[in-house]
């Protein structure tokens, strides 16, 4: 017969250890919060003109601010500078809502609106997350769909700056809902798995997955319930 303790045992750390890193990253992602209600309060009483005027160099501007933070949380990743970093990069996120805010709360039944997309966010998570968790299936094979799908939509937004139709907005915002619904089931499945090890760059995925789908359901809601009437 053959001792299958010490086997027994590598499982059961490895299942601690993954155990840890999500308690840790559900921790984080709860504390990200924070700063990113605190932003958004800010971004509401700020004057976006130049957004409005120039929306696709704000665009271009914002996105190397974000990978230039994405890159910099990395590289601290094991450190409490990488923490730091990205309590920043919320913030950063939360100021960035403002546009979008102001123009859901100047809506007759804006109020309505983005607590809609707020509540279909939080339903939408915990549905995903806990089928994830419980099933422990590995939901890796959908990396390649998910990162092709995020280059298109990104392209495809940034097209729309010019051309400006409503419908294709509104499409990309319906695509975003599930592209980024997609993205919460995969960042969880990593942890799960064991695939992500490392709960600050865990938390920074799935804080993007939560943000991005939070400004698709606005949008689409804006585009399907919105009224000045």
């Amino acid at each position: 017969m053959f001792d299958n303790t010490p086997v027994l045992g590598r499982t059961e750390s490895a299942q601690l250890a993954t155990n840890k890193v999500l308690r840790n990253t559900y921790a984080l992602l709860g504390l990200t919060m924070i700063p990113t209600v605190i932003g958004a309060f800010i971004g509401m009483s700020l004057n976006f003109a130049f957004v409005q005027q120039h929306p696709f160099v704000f665009a271009i501007g914002a996105m190397a601010v974000m990978f230039g933070m994405f890159a910099a949380i990395s590289a601290n990743r094991n450190s409490s500078m990488g923490v730091v970093l990205l309590l920043g990069l919320t913030f950063l996120m939360g100021l960035l809502l403002g546009p979008i805010l102001q123009h859901a709360l100047h809506l007759n039944n804006g109020a309505q609106i983005v607590g809609l997309a707020a509540g279909g966010t939080g339903i939408i998570l915990l549905t995903l997350a806990s089928i994830a968790s419980t099933s422990k299936k590995d939901f890796s094979f959908m990396g390649k769909f998910l990162l092709v799908g995020i280059v298109l939509l990104i392209v495809a937004s940034l097209a729309n700056i010019f051309l400006q139709i409503p419908a294709m907005a509104l499409a990309l915002s319906a695509i975003g809902v599930i592209l980024f619904s997609g993205f919460i089931l995969y960042d969880v499945s990593r942890i799960v798995n064991g695939g992500e090890t490392n709960y600050v760059m865990a938390t920074l995925g799935l804080y993007l997955s939560i943000y991005n789908l939070f400004t698709s359901l606005l949008h689409l809601l804006m585009g399907l319930m919105g009224g000045n009437d």
